[in-house]
């Protein structure tokens, strides 16, 4: 992403997460890298979980690795935590928060939950198939009571949190976009 201007995020944490994300956030853009969500638990003591993805959406074990080398000394020099904590750079996972517009977008045709900071018609949960984005909304085919299946739009402002649906097609077309970067990858290191 070096050069460009990277799509915002329309998610963001709060507290000491927030704290995080506007740390790290720059960092992993001149790595090339987007930010798609940060999270403090207190699994196993305390846990920063930093999920990270290049703009096609991969990552690797080893980009992983290396993110959490280049993060360290800067956390350690913020120190944002009190006390001991321990850094987790993960891939979003095939069951990935949605983060973004482009999300939307990038894996219309799948199921998603969404859930909104407030009602629309009554519900915060819609659970369905993501049909894209259009006026500023979320478009997503769920059932509606009597009405069936209907295609509704959730205002993307409303939106506190979205995430794909595991299921066996998007499994597979997980594996199908992380076969194709590895090809990739591997073609672009016999032309070097």
């Amino acid at each position: 992403m070096v050069g460009s201007t990277p799509e915002a995020r329309f998610i963001h944490e709060t507290g000491l997460a927030a704290q995080l994300a506007a740390l790290v956030e720059p960092v992993l853009d001149d790595l090339g890298f987007r930010l798609v969500r940060v999270t403090i638990s207190g699994r196993n003591g305390t846990t920063v979980q930093i999920m990270a993805e290049r703009p096609d959406g991969t990552i690797t074990v080893e980009e992983c690795a290396e993110i959490s080398r280049q993060l360290s000394p800067l956390l350690d020099a913020h120190d944002p935590l009190p006390g001991q904590y321990a850094l987790e750079v993960s891939s979003p996972g095939i069951d990935r928060p949605l983060a973004r517009v482009s999300d939307f977008v990038t894996w219309a045709g799948y199921q998603a939950k969404v859930e909104l900071k407030e009602p629309v018609s009554g519900r915060k949960r819609f659970r369905g198939v993501l049909e894209g984005v259009e006026d500023a909304e979320v478009r997503i085919e769920v059932e509606l009571d009597q009405l069936g299946r209907q295609v509704v739009g959730l205002p993307i402002a409303l939106i506190a949190e979205a995430r794909l649906v595991l299921t066996d097609d998007l499994i597979r077309e997980s594996l199908r976009r992380a076969k194709r970067v590895n090809s990739e990858e591997a073609a672009d290191d016999v032309a070097s």
